[in-house]
């Protein structure tokens, strides 16, 4: 049987298809300045919180579309609240490291208490994209300085647990973050999420999960859109 990004026919990578404003073109611009052929992304939060999930999901959708991909957690503590790291590269071609993600295109924090006890940020390559679960802003949560080095397209903040535990019946943010992270960055699609999400989860757990997804990722690509034709601040 295939394992996701091991086999199977390639397709170009969707963040070198076009100009920003194209799909996926925004990580595209991120990805030629960096020169490379991959996307990475770092997620973080606490065990429980389906964070290892969230990155074998990604990394099916990302197979489902005919590309490479891989998943993986880092080495530690997994009780419940622990804090925990998992990572995810796509690629269209074949993945040979398989070190840990420490400069990643995308940092996705699942848990902002984290902010101040991780190095949740470390890394991050310029004109890289963040996605933080959080009601709050990103000056109340001291990230103004970091947000203002960014382009204002590629930061989102979602309140991401609150629609999981509306449309899921439990505060698990990962899908609907994945969402947010498919709008913020375009290098997936969300018929591919989506797939990926039935494909893990059954009934109305996983119709909850597709849900959730779904949601954010409109509410982010709006948000995204609104910023682009706004003048700057």
């Amino acid at each position: 049987m295939a394992t996701p990004g091991e086999t199977g026919t390639r397709a170009a990578l969707r963040w070198d298809a076009g100009a920003a404003g194209t799909e996926g073109g925004a990580a595209g611009t991120a990805a030629r300045a960096t020169g490379a052929r991959s996307f990475q992304v770092r997620f973080h939060g606490r065990g429980g919180q389906g964070v290892v999930t969230a990155a074998e999901l990604l990394s099916v959708a990302v197979f489902l579309e005919g590309r490479h991909a891989q998943a993986f957690p880092s080495f530690g503590s997994e009780r419940a609240g622990a804090p925990v790291a998992a990572f995810c590269r796509m690629s269209d071609s074949a993945i040979r490291t398989r070190e840990p993600v420490v400069d990643p295109d995308a940092v996705v924090v699942q848990d902002a208490t984290l902010l101040g006890q991780v190095d949740l940020l470390s890394g991050l390559r310029p004109g890289g994209f963040l996605l933080v679960n959080t009601a709050l802003g990103l000056e109340r949560l001291g990230l103004g300085d970091v947000a203002a080095a960014l382009p204002r397209d590629h930061v989102a903040t979602v309140a991401a647990t609150d629609v999981a535990r509306r449309l899921v019946g439990r505060p698990v943010p990962n899908a609907a973050l994945l969402g947010g992270l498919a709008a913020l960055t375009r290098v997936v699609t969300l018929d591919a999420l989506s797939a990926a999400i039935a494909q893990r989860f059954s009934g109305p757990t996983g119709a909850g999960n597709v849900a959730a997804a779904t949601e954010v990722f409109a509410d982010v690509l709006r948000a995204r859109e609104e910023l682009r034709v706004a003048p700057p601040a």
